[in-house]
C-alpha cells in the first residue's frame, strides 16, 4: 500500500511541473504584452450628465389659417402634406347675408345717384333764372347746397356697398406663410366663426423640439449638446422658452439630418445637463468577453491582470468606468 501511494505522489508531482511551467509562461506572455502596449493612468475627469427626454420633429413656427368672417366653408383645396406659398387662396367662406347687404346698399347708391342728378339739373335751372333776375341769390345758394348733399349721400351709399364687398372678400382663406400644410381637418360645408382655425401651416426651419421636465430648466441652457438615438452627430439647443406648461419646459434644437417629411415624429433623445466626476478611458482600453467588460491593470512589478469592470457609454470614443478600478491604476491598451 505504501509503495502504491508513493508512486501516485511521484506522478502528481511530475504532472504539476509542466502545468506550473505553462502558467508561468502565460503570465510572462501577459506581462510582455502589457509592457508593449500603450499605458493610461486612471484619474478623475469631468463627464457629461446625459438626461433622457422626449423630442419631436417640428418647425420653428406654425402659422394658423384663421377664418375672418362667419359663414359656411364652401371649399378647402388643400390637405395635410400639401405645399403652399404665402398669399395662396386655399379656400372660401360664404356668408349669404353679406350679399343681401351689398344689394341693399347698391340700391341705396342708385337712388342717391338719381337724386344727385335731379339736384344738379335743378341747380343748372336755378343758375339760369338767377342770372336773368328771376330768382334771388339765396335761392341759388339753396340749390347748390342741395346738390352737394345729394352728392354726399351718393358717396356714402357707395362707400357702404364697398365696405360690405370688402368684408365678403375676407371670406377667401389665404395661407399666411409658405410651407407645408400640417393639419386641415375642417371639412367643406362646415359652419365657421371668426378666429376659428381652418388649417395649420408649418413655417421656418425644421427643428427638434424638446419637452424637458421643469427640474432641468436651470440646467439646460442655449448651446447645450443634444444627441438622438439612431442619428449621427449632435445637435445644439438654440432656444429655451421662458415658460413652464404642465410641468414641462420647451427647447428648440438645431440638428442636421432631420427628416422634414415627418413633422410631428417623436424621437428618443438625450440632453447634456451638467457634469460629474468620473473615470473616463478610451474604448480601446476595454475588452469584452462573453458579455463582460475587462481592463488590463499593470502592477508596479510589470505583471498585468485582467479585471472585470462596469462601464457606461460616454461618447466621443470613450467609456466611463463605474467600478473595478481606482484612481492611480495603470491600464494597458489592447486588452483582449
Amino acid at each position: 500500500m505504501r509503495r502504491g501511494s508513493n508512486l501516485r505522489t511521484t506522478l502528481a508531482v511530475l504532472l504539476m511541473v509542466p502545468i506550473a511551467a505553462c502558467g508561468q509562461q502565460k503570465a510572462d506572455e501577459v506581462a510582455v504584452k502589457a509592457a508593449s502596449g500603450p499605458r493610461l493612468v486612471v484619474g478623475l475627469s469631468d463627464a457629461t450628465d446625459w438626461q433622457s427626454v422626449s423630442a419631436q420633429v417640428t418647425t420653428q413656427d406654425q402659422a394658423q389659417v384663421l377664418a375672418r368672417i362667419p359663414g359656411i366653408l364652401t371649399s378647402l383645396s388643400v390637405r395635410a402634406g400639401d405645399s403652399v406659398r404665402r398669399g395662396q387662396a386655399i379656400g372660401r367662406i360664404t356668408d349669404t347675408q353679406l350679399s343681401y347687404q351689398a344689394g341693399a346698399y347698391g340700391a341705396q347708391a342708385a337712388a342717391a345717384g338719381a337724386q344727385a342728378a335731379q339736384a344738379h339739373a335743378e341747380l343748372e335751372r336755378v343758375k339760369y333764372l338767377t342770372a336773368n333776375g328771376v330768382y334771388a341769390k339765396a335761392r341759388l345758394e339753396q340749390a347748390e347746397a342741395g346738390a352737394i348733399a345729394a352728392n354726399a349721400q351718393t358717396q356714402a351709399a357707395r362707400a357702404q356697398q364697398s365696405a360690405v364687398r370688402a368684408v365678403a372678400g375676407n371670406g377667401v382663406v389665404v395661407a399666411p406663410a409658405s410651407g407645408r400644410v400640417l393639419r386641415a381637418d375642417v371639412p367643406a360645408g362646415s359652419p365657421v366663426a371668426p378666429g376659428m382655425v381652418v388649417a395649420v401651416v408649418t413655417s421656418g426651419p425644421v427643428v427638434l423640439r424638446l419637452d424637458l421636465p421643469e427640474a432641468l430648466a436651470a440646467k439646460v441652457m442655449a448651446g447645450a449638446k443634444v444627441r438622438v438615438d439612431g442619428m449621427a452627430g449632435q445637435g445644439v439647443v438654440t432656444r429655451v422658452y421662458p415658460a413652464v406648461q404642465t410641468g414641462q419646459v420647451t427647447a428648440d434644437v438645431a440638428m442636421a439630418g432631420l427628416d422634414a417629411r415627418l413633422i410631428g415624429r417623436r424621437l428618443p433623445a438625450q440632453v447634456a445637463a451638467g457634469t460629474h466626476s468620473a473615470f473616463l478611458v478610451p474604448r480601446a482600453f476595454v475588452a469584452t468577453h462573453y458579455g463582460l467588460d475587462y481592463v488590463t491593470v499593470v502592477a508596479k512589478n510589470g505583471v498585468a491582470v485582467q479585471v472585470p469592470v462596469q462601464t457606461a457609454p460616454a461618447g466621443e470614443g470613450k467609456v466611463e468606468i463605474l467600478s473595478g478600478v481606482a484612481a492611480g491604476d495603470t491600464l494597458a491598451g489592447g486588452a483582449s
